[in-house]
């Protein structure tokens, strides 16, 4: 069951679900707007060549370069960076939310990847977003990008979010993968 804006202020009243920090603005129909922090993660200059090894944790480590404190955060043509949302949430171990990005976006060329945040996470969401237009967009932190949609799970799940990115705070670059043998599936 998809959560009303009814049930979303109910559930941020009793504090279910906490968002901080939140504008009454920010809750929709069927969702809540996050916004942008001031953070932007690119990805590092390697040349062509370079062939990026997710289970190196030296290249893991050296993909991205992390702007913090931008006034504006600027994707180029057919770039993809990481952005942080402004608002960190809790949720509780029954309820999840499905990131979407704002039509706004949508309609000027940028794109998120489908991103669900589980029960029971904590902290700000990290959003991996792609300009598909053929020239720079320019965003500014604190306008609203993307939309979650929370979704009531039928029970509680046995195991609430205990992954790597639980409790963070602005860009978290992506983990290293365990090579868990060779010929096996990852």
């Amino acid at each position: 069951m998809i959560l009303s804006d009814y049930d979303l202020a109910n559930a941020l009243r009793h504090k279910r679900i906490v968002i901080s920090p939140l504008s009454k603005e920010s809750i929709r129909e069927n969702g809540i707007d996050f916004r942008l922090s001031n953070e932007i993660a690119r990805h590092g200059t390697h040349g062509k060549g370079f062939v990026l090894d997710p289970e190196n944790e030296e290249n893991v480590k050296h993909s991205y370069s992390v702007e913090h404190n931008s006034k504006r955060l600027v994707i180029g043509a057919n770039e993809q960076v990481l952005l942080s949302t402004m608002e960190y949430i809790e949720l509780p171990d029954d309820i999840m939310g499905f990131v979407e990005l704002r039509s706004t976006w949508a309609r000027h060329g940028i794109s998120l990847p489908p991103t669900i945040i589980d029960a029971g996470f904590k902290g700000t969401v990290t959003l991996e977003a792609i300009n598909n237009a053929p020239y720079a967009i320019a965003l500014k932190p604190k306008q609203r990008f993307a939309h979650i949609i929370f979704m009531k799970t039928s029970n509680r799940v046995m195991n609430s979010y205990s992954g790597r990115y639980l409790g963070q705070n602005g860009i978290k670059l992506p983990k290293v993968l365990k090579n868990k043998g060779k010929g096996k599936d990852r």
